[in-house]
């Protein structure tokens, strides 16, 4: 598949002239963040006082940039698609195909396990967290306790992602394992720090030969650690990667490797004939959790049409801040990949591509 070879949008039932109205949504509408993306943390995009700081590499951003494809075929590109930049949580749903790998190769009997029956280090010793289950982990309701790369926590814990966060970092009393919602990342690079033990390779190593090489990525992608994230597994130095961008390293992609990947998921982890990923774990991962249905295994989802209202019900999103998303609809045959693009506008785009579909 080619990026740079797109096909007429009328070919694959689009009107052009509407599309075209829908790029202009996405390249129009940047985020308001500094393009320096170590000032934009510095000063507060996601953390407040004591929390902010970065503990990995960062790099200056892009420009808006993005992609539109359907049945398989690009009919829409803007900005520099190549350019690698920083994808922030996107990468947790890169993590949860990992975790269908790991299921798939044995590594990991059931989701359902307690993750301290695995016997991966003490992360998991403690009566808070003994019960914490991977299914838990995936679906952010762990309510694991703890410091990781010297972040606790706690500096999640009553954290709103689209509301007031006077109260976040603030001692909120813990629940039993399975019973609270909370979208920490410090729980997520737990995760991270679990499957590296269950591959015993680096996640990166993982994700290039079992996923972005097959598929025909680029080599221009780097997940990167922290600093202070390097671990012994045995007896080999090895980096834990975050499941974001919140301070610093994480996923640095293209918007074409992102798109490669978004196609892998709506066929259902089939490339080019060959199986990737296990169809059977794409049922798993886009199952709603019962405590946040717009949430599965680290995907969100749109139940009731209740995450992106222009969006089908079918529709399934890998979101990170800064406005970088992946946008797949197994019904309409469409991958749609947006970066920095103000999330105020997401559904304003979103409604402008379907209504572009003749």
């Amino acid at each position: 598949m080619s990026f740079y070879d797109q096909v007429a949008p009328e070919t694959v039932g689009f009107n052009n002239e509407s599309l075209c109205s829908a790029v202009s949504i996405a390249n129009g509408n940047e985020i308001g963040w500094s393009r320096d993306l170590d000032r934009a943390l510095a000063s507060g995009a996601l953390d407040v006082h004591p929390y902010r700081g970065t503990l990995g590499v960062t790099r200056p951003r892009g420009g808006p940039a993005g992609i539109i494809m359907r049945c398989g075929h690009v009919v829409a590109t803007w900005g520099d698609i190549r350019r690698s930049d920083f994808t922030f949580s996107v990468a947790k749903s890169f993590l949860s195909l990992l975790t269908g790998l790991a299921v798939h190769d044995g590594l990991i009997s059931d989701i359902h396990d307690k993750v301290a029956d695995y016997h991966l280090d003490d992360g998991f010793e403690s009566s808070q967290n003994a019960g914490v289950t991977w299914h838990h982990l995936l679906t952010q309701t762990s309510e694991w306790e703890g410091e990781l790369f010297g972040k606790s926590d706690m500096v999640d814990r009553y954290r709103q992602l689209n509301g007031d966060n006077t109260r976040k970092g603030h001692a909120r009393p813990l629940q039993f394992p399975g019973t609270y919602w909370e979208y920490n990342d410090v729980r997520v690079n737990r995760l991270s720090l679990s499957l590296m033990r269950i591959f015993r390779q680096p996640l990166p190593m993982v994700l290039a030969n079992r996923i972005m090489n097959p598929i025909g990525a680029s080599n221009s992608w780097k997940w990167h650690g922290y600093r202070n994230s390097q671990v012994t597994v045995d007896g080999t130095e090895m980096f834990s990667v975050p499941g974001g961008t919140h301070w610093g390293g994480g996923l640095c992609i293209s918007a074409a490797d992102q798109a490669l990947v978004g196609q892998l998921v709506l066929d259902n982890g089939v490339c080019r004939g060959k199986v990737i990923i296990p169809h059977e774990w794409f049922e798993i991962m886009f199952t709603p959790c019962h405590l946040n249905p717009l949430y599965g295994c680290l995907w969100w989802l749109n139940s009731n049409r209740d995450y992106m209202p222009s969006a089908p019900e079918s529709s399934v999103f890998a979101s990170g801040a800064g406005g970088n998303d992946i946008w797949i609809d197994e019904s309409l045959g469409l991958v749609c990949v947006t970066r920095w693009l103000d999330p105020n506008y997401l559904d304003d785009f979103v409604g402008a591509v379907i209504g572009s579909l003749t």
